[in-house]
């Protein structure tokens, strides 16, 4: 790839593999961690989030290892402990004792988990249409992490992630099909959530009891209309957490952070400035 390629961050050693990484802006260290979709990347997920946030916080966007400009090491369990210890060596290789985090779907998962695991390494939470409750999987996520790459498939799993059509073109179908066969990203893609896809769905979640124990503040955002993760599954968070808010968007899919960009980064600086 091309040294000015904007999804290449810095390299930075986490454990055994080395993880690409963004880091901007300088302030209260906010720690983004993204989904899980075929192609994805720190960049792809946070674009429009990164030059907003980063005028008030320290941003570092990492591609969590398998995905995007991360190694892939040959022969890696792809589980959610693997996710929690690379958040947390990338934290002491960057010297951050304590940060903020925001979690989009798979990484909403990552983020709770680490706070369960290591409450005080995280001041404040963001979820996002997040993973990390056991629900009946739907078939927009069986979609999303049984995708086979074909121009066609992805066309599809666009209609599926966006509410508003207009951002479904065939420009940005191609380009996302084009990100998504990248030598190996997959082939690790595929080996994360091979069928059947519910036990992964399940090893991604939290307890309830370790969820209803949480102390943070946790901001809880989703799409009215989302087909990949349910809103119910947003409902039963807030329900569950006793610090927590709750916002829904109307006429918003899974992409919160893209259909509803001004509002989404208003309402994440908002909350995290708060106490900061």
């Amino acid at each position: 790839m091309p040294d000015d390629n904007p999804e290449i961050g810095a390299s930075v050693r986490t454990g055994a593999f080395a993880t690409n990484v963004h880091d901007r802006g300088s302030g209260a260290p906010v720690l983004l961690i993204h989904g899980s979709g075929p192609g994805v990347s720190a960049w792809a997920n946070w674009r429009g989030i990164i030059p907003a946030l980063s005028e008030r916080f320290r941003v570092v966007a990492p591609d969590m290892v398998g995905f995007g400009f991360s190694d892939r090491p040959a022969g890696l369990a792809w589980t959610r402990e693997i996710w929690v210890r690379q958040v947390l060596d990338l934290m002491d290789a960057l010297g951050l004792e304590r940060v903020d985090i925001v979690g989009n779907s798979f990484g909403g998962a990552i983020g709770l988990a680490l706070a369960v695991a290591h409450p005080a390494r995280v001041r404040r939470l963001v979820l996002m249409g997040s993973v990390g409750l056991s629900f009946p999987i739907s078939e927009g996520l069986e979609k999303v992490w049984g995708y086979e790459p074909s121009f066609a498939a992805m066309r599809a799993l666009l209609d599926v992630f966006a509410f508003d059509r207009g951002l479904v073109t065939d420009e940005l179908a191609e380009l996302r099909f084009r990100a998504s066969i990248r030598p190996g990203f997959q082939e690790s893609f595929s080996a994360m959530f091979p069928a059947p896809r519910q036990r992964h769905l399940d090893a991604l979640a939290s307890s309830e009891a370790q969820i209803r124990a949480l102390p943070h503040e946790v901001l809880i955002v989703h799409g009215r209309e989302d087909r990949v993760i349910p809103l119910d599954v947003s409902l039963r968070l807030a329900d569950l957490i006793d610090r927590a808010q709750l916002h829904v968007f109307g006429r918003c899919g899974h992409w919160t952070q893209i259909e509803q960009a001004g509002r989404f980064n208003r309402l994440v600086a908002d909350f995290l400035g708060e106490g900061a």
